[in-house]
């Protein structure tokens, strides 16, 4: 139900679930383990990541991040853990999925039950991320 650019949902996601293609991504990502011990991987493509949204910033960008987030707050709610993973070789992740050449691979989501009760992340404060009326740093 996430929103997109002109609700055009330009991204395909693509469920994985045997161990040896986890294996291979996590290879592919700097080795992080936890991506094949996950039951499920979802890897997020764009399909037209040379969109521009009138703003100048890459369509792609904004509409799948937000696609995956969702998915991020839904498993939470359901008691389940991911991790927004970004760290991984473009170029192997595709090969490994046989994505074509003319998308790309936006994340890859490890999707499973945490080991532990993860502890709450340090955030800023308000007064650190939010200006009124004009930038200020």
């Amino acid at each position: 139900m996430a929103p997109s650019a002109h609700n055009s949902q330009d991204y395909k996601f693509i469920i994985i679930k045997d161990s040896e293609t986890k294996k291979a991504l996590q290879k592919a990502a700097a080795e992080q383990e936890f991506i094949s011990q996950a039951p499920i991987v979802i890897a997020a493509i764009a399909l037209k990541p040379e969109d521009i949204l009138e703003c100048n910033v890459h369509a792609y960008a904004v509409d799948t991040a937000i696609a995956i987030d969702h998915m991020t707050l839904a498993a939470v709610e359901e008691g389940l853990g991911t991790c927004w993973v970004g760290a991984f070789d473009q170029k192997q992740v595709k090969e490994i999925l046989k994505v074509p050449k003319n998308y790309k691979v936006v994340a890859i989501l490890p999707l499973g039950t945490p080991y532990d009760d993860p502890s709450p992340k340090l955030r800023k404060s308000i007064k650190e991320l939010f200006c009124y009326e004009e930038f200020f740093e």
